[in-house]
C-alpha cells in the first residue's frame, strides 16, 4: 500500500464511552474540590473529554503555546486586556466561573503561576490538561502533588468502546478481528486510530466479509505520518547488531532466548529441531534493545518487539533481498502456533480464560495468511467461553476458510492427514457455532437443554438439576447456588467467574442472582453488574439475560421501549397508550440513557422482545 501523506479531512468523530471519567470531570465542577487535572499520553482524548464535560457551560479557555516560555502570561493573552502583574491577573480572572487550561505543560512560568494562584485563592473551577512525558512547570505539577486538585490519569479506550468509535467514525461495522488489530496498533492513541481508518478507506483496504454486513482489514499496515511518528526512535541511530536483531524479530518473532548461551537467541527451527534461516541473535544487542524498551522478553524466555507497530514498519523498510532472507514461510510458524494453542488449551483446562497474548495467530490472520483450522477452532472456543460471541464467529470463519481450501483426495499420507484434520476441525467449528447460536439467541431454550452435551449449559438455561453430579469447581458451585435460589452465593459465583474471564457466564449468574435476592438493594446491584458485563459480550442474548436490560427501566419506560422496538413511531405509541408525543419522547430519551443506546435502532437488539412481552406492553 502506498504511503499516505494527506491529512484526514473527515468531520470530528462522535464522543463515545468514557462515561465514568466524564462524570468525574463534571462532578469536579460542582463538588467540594475546585476542579481536576486530566493527564495522559498524546492522542488519548484528554482535550475532547474536558470539552464534552463543559459543553453548554460558561467556560473560559486558554492553552499553552509552544516556544512561548519567555512571554509573560502568553497563554492568557485573550483574557487579560493589558500587561499586568500576577496579583492584578488573579483579580481580573477571579470572576471566571470555569477555566479550561489545555496543554498546561506548555505554559510559560507566569501563566503557570497564575493557574496555581487561581487554584489557591479564587472560586474559579479549573480543568487542567497535561500530557504525560513532557516537562511540566513546577507550579502546574504542584496542583496535584500538593493535593490542591485531584488527578485523573486517562487510560486507553476499552476495546468495546473502540469498536463503537470505529463503527461511528467509519460508518460501517468492523468485524471483531479487525477491531482487535486496530485497538492493538493504536495503543490508546485515538488520532492514530482515526488516521489509520481514513487511509484504509481512501486506499480501499477494507473488504466486505461474505455473508455479513461487516468489513475486514487484512494485509500490511499503511505507513501514515502518525505511524512514522510513533516509530521514529525505532530506526534512529541503531548499530548494525541492533538493526539486524530488530529486523529478524520483525520477520520471525517470537524467538526463544537462551541466556546461558553467549550467542543469545536461537533462530527458527524446523519440526525436527534443526535450525533454519539465519543463525542465533546477539545477546548483547538484545540487552541494549530491552533497555531502550524496544523488545520484550516474556517469562517463557521468548523475545518479541515491544509495540505492534514496530514489525510492520520494519518489514516495510526492509529491501526485497533482505526481506527474502529473513522471512519465514507460513509452515515455519507451526511450532509457535502449537505453543500458543497449548497455552490456551491449558488455561481452558484450568477453567481460566483471562486475556492472554497470542500474537503469532493474530499476526498471521492480520496479514491474510490462512491459519490451521484446528488452531482457529481453539481460538473460536476460547473467545466463546469469554463471552466474545462475534469474535468467536470471526475465528470460526477463519477456520472454515482453511477447511474449504484443504486438498481433497489421495495426495500422499502427510497431505491426506492434514486435509482430514482440517475437515474434522471445520466440522467441530460448525457444531460449536450451531450450539452457541442456540444459546446466544435466547430462543428454543428447552430444545437446547435437551440436546446440549455440556452439563453447564443446563445451569445457564435455568435447569441446574440436569447437571447434578456432572460439574466441578466454580461451575458446580453455580449449579448449587441456582438450585437453592441463593442470591449471595450466586453473587460470589459471578464474581469468581468474572475473575477467571468468563464474562458472559458471570453476567448470567448476576442476572440469576437479581431474581433470587430477597433484598431489593442487592437485587439492583446484581442487575447493574449483569448489565455492565453483558454489554462487554458483543451483543450476546441468552435466556438468562432475557429481560435483564428492560429490568433497569420503569414500568412505563418498559412499555414504551418494547413498543418502539417493534418499529412503532412516537405518535403511534402515544395514540396506543393515550399519552402525549412529548411524554413518549421524554420516556424514550431517559430509557436510551439507561440502556446505553444512542437511538431507537438499537432497541430490538437490546430488548430482544418476544410476542408475550409485546402483548403485555399493549393496553387491555
Amino acid at each position: 500500500m502506498r504511503d499516505a501523506v494527506a491529512l484526514d479531512p473527515s468531520p470530528l468523530w462522535p464522543f463515545i464511552g468514557r462515561e465514568d471519567e466524564l462524570q468525574l470531570v463534571r462532578g469536579s465542577l460542582t463538588g467540594a474540590r475546585r476542579g481536576i487535572v486530566v493527564t495522559g499520553p498524546p492522542g488519548r482524548g484528554k482535550s475532547r473529554l474536558v470539552t464534552e464535560a463543559v459543553r453548554g457551560t460558561d467556560c473560559a479557555r486558554v492553552a499553552g503555546i509552544p516556544q512561548a516560555h519567555r512571554m509573560p502570561f502568553a497563554a492568557f493573552a485573550s483574557l487579560l486586556p493589558e500587561p499586568v502583574t500576577l496579583h492584578r491577573a488573579v483579580r481580573l480572572l477571579s470572576g471566571v466561573r470555569i477555566l479550561l487550561v489545555d496543554d498546561a505543560h506548555l505554559l510559560d512560568d507566569s501563566s503557570a503561576a497564575l493557574v496555581h494562584q487561581l487554584a489557591v485563592r479564587s472560586d474559579t473551577r479549573l480543568l487542567i490538561v497535561v500530557t504525560d512525558g513532557a516537562p511540566v512547570p513546577a507550579a502546574v505539577s504542584r496542583l496535584w502533588t500538593g493535593e490542591l486538585l485531584p488527578r485523573l490519569p486517562l487510560g486507553p479506550l476499552p476495546r468495546e468502546e473502540t469498536a463503537q468509535l470505529v463503527t461511528a467514525g467509519a460508518g460501517r461495522t468492523p468485524e471483531p478481528l479487525t477491531v482487535n488489530r486496530l485497538h492493538r496498533l493504536a495503543g490508546g492513541d485515538l488520532r492514530l486510530l482515526r488516521e489509520l481508518l481514513w487511509v484504509l478507506r481512501v486506499h480501499e483496504g477494507l473488504t466486505r466479509v461474505p455473508g455479513t454486513d461487516e468489513w475486514a482489514w487484512r494485509g500490511p499496515v499503511p505507513l501514515t505520518p502518525a505511524v512514522r511518528e510513533h516509530t521514529a526512535d525505532l530506526l534512529a541511530r541503531k548499530g548494525a547488531g541492533e538493526r539486524e536483531t530488530l529486523d529478524r524479530l520483525a520477520f520471525a518473532e517470537p524467538l526463544p532466548v537462551n541466556v546461558d548461551d553467549p550467542r543469545g537467541a536461537e533462530g527458527p527451527t524446523d519440526p525436527a529441531g534443526r535450525p533454519v534461516g539465519p543463525g542465533p541473535l546477539d545477546l548483547a544487542a538484545l540487552e541494549r534493545l530491552e533497555d531502550e524498551g524496544l523488545v520484550h522478553v516474556d517469562c517463557q524466555g521468548a523475545v518479541r518487539l515491544a509495540h505492534p507497530l514496530h514489525g510492520p514498519v520494519l518489514r516495510a523498510a526492509a529491501g526485497r533481498l533482505r526481506a527474502r532472507r529473513l522471512a519465514r514461510s507460513p509452515e515455519e510458524y507451526g511450532p509457535a502456533l502449537d505453543a500458543e494453542a497449548a497455552a490456551l488449551t491449558a488455561l481452558i483446562g484450568q477453567a481460566d480464560v483471562r486475556t492472554v497474548p497470542a500474537p503469532v495467530g493474530d499476526w498471521l490472520v492480520a496479514e491474510g495468511v490462512p491459519v490451521p483450522a484446528g488452531y482457529a477452532a481453539l481460538r473460536a472456543r476460547y473467545a466463546r467461553l469469554r463471552g466474545e460471541v462475534r469474535e468467536a464467529a470471526a475465528w470460526a470463519r477463519e477456520g472454515l476458510r482453511t477447511t474449504v481450501s484443504a486438498p481433497s483426495g489421495p495426495t500422499g499420507t502427510g497431505a491426506e492427514a492434514e486435509a482430514g484434520a482440517a475437515v474434522e476441525a471445520g466440522a467441530e467449528l460448525a457444531l460449536a457455532e450451531a450450539r452457541s447460536a442456540a444459546l446466544m439467541s435466547g430462543r428454543h431454550a428447552t430444545q437446547a437443554t435437551h440436546t446440549t452435551h455440556d452439563p453447564y449449559d443446563a445451569v445457564r438455561l435455568g435447569t441446574p438439576e440436569r447437571a447434578a453430579g456432572r460439574l466441578t469447581g466454580v461451575f458446580a458451585a453455580h449449579a448449587a447456588a441456582l438450585t437453592h435460589a441463593d442470591g449471595p452465593a450466586l453473587d460470589r459465583v459471578a464474581g469468581e467467574l468474572e475473575r477467571r474471564g468468563f464474562l458472559l457466564f458471570a453476567a448470567e449468574a448476576y442476572a440469576q442472582a437479581a431474581v433470587a435476592h430477597r433484598d431489593p438493594g442487592a437485587a439492583r446491584t446484581a442487575r447493574t453488574r449483569a448489565v455492565a458485563l453483558a454489554r462487554r459480550c458483543q451483543g450476546a442474548r441468552t435466556p438468562a439475560l432475557a429481560g435483564l436490560v428492560l429490568g433497569e427501566l420503569t414500568a412505563r419506560q418498559r412499555q414504551i421501549v418494547t413498543l418502539a422496538a417493534t418499529g412503532l413511531s412516537n405518535r403511534q405509541i402515544a395514540e396506543r397508550l393515550t399519552l402525549s408525543i412529548r411524554t413518549v419522547g421524554n420516556h424514550l430519551y431517559s430509557a436510551y440513557t439507561r440502556l446505553g443506546a444512542s437511538d431507537r435502532a438499537a432497541l430490538p437488539r437490546l430488548t430482544d422482545f418476544r410476542p408475550t412481552e409485546l402483548r403485555q406492553a399493549q393496553p387491555a
